[in-house]
């Protein structure tokens, strides 16, 4: 991973994004999903993580967050990426999934190319954290994130997407609480 998008700072706010190994479209049966949302709940309770934003797509996760003194981000997300990867392998191999074959082994290929994972590789590596340290980036990393599924043609309106922070930015309740940015004018 290159120095450039190192977490460097641990009080700052980070635009980070978690992809899928070949952009596979895992996050397409709720439960799925739902396992994202916990799991993020979970770190925000138990971890320090603090989240101000984030878009969960088929295929990655995009999110604005620092770690809460002594957590460290880096840590966090370690952590993260190794429990969702291993849950995400058991609900594809215990409930009813279509391409499950495909998955597995799209999963199970990209052990070869990794020595820490031994049976299935569910996220690639590293995270690509920008360190958000203005206003300005804040705004314009707000932004992308909550007007991903626009882009992607799934909802019209960005607060209308369910697994999303921009609920909660329009002042309706979303999956999950996040810290609400606050630059004085809206988004």
């Amino acid at each position: 991973m290159s120095d450039q998008y190192r977490v460097r700072n641990p009080e700052e706010v980070y635009f980070v994004t978690f992809t899928i190994v070949d952009w596979v479209d895992v996050f397409t049966r709720p439960s799925y999903k739902q396992l994202i949302i916990e799991s993020l709940i979970y770190c925000q309770q138990q971890k320090g993580l603090e989240v101000y934003s984030y878009c969960l797509m088929t295929n990655h996760l995009h999110l604005l967050v620092s770690a809460k003194h002594p957590a460290t981000l880096p840590d966090i997300i370690r952590d993260f990426k190794k429990y969702t990867s291993k849950e995400i392998v058991k609900l594809i191999q215990n409930e009813p999934e279509s391409r499950r074959d495909w998955i597995l082994y799209r999963f199970q290929y990209h052990t070869k190319y990794s020595s820490r994972v031994q049976d299935y590789k569910v996220w690639q590596d590293g995270y690509h954290g920008i360190a958000c340290d203005n206003a300005s980036i804040l705004s314009q990393k707000l932004n992308y994130i909550h007007n991903n599924p626009v882009r992607a043609g799934i909802v019209i309106v960005s607060e209308h997407y369910q697994y999303s922070s921009a609920a909660n930015y329009a002042g309706e309740e979303g999956m999950m609480n996040v810290v609400l940015l606050d630059f004085g004018f809206a988004f």
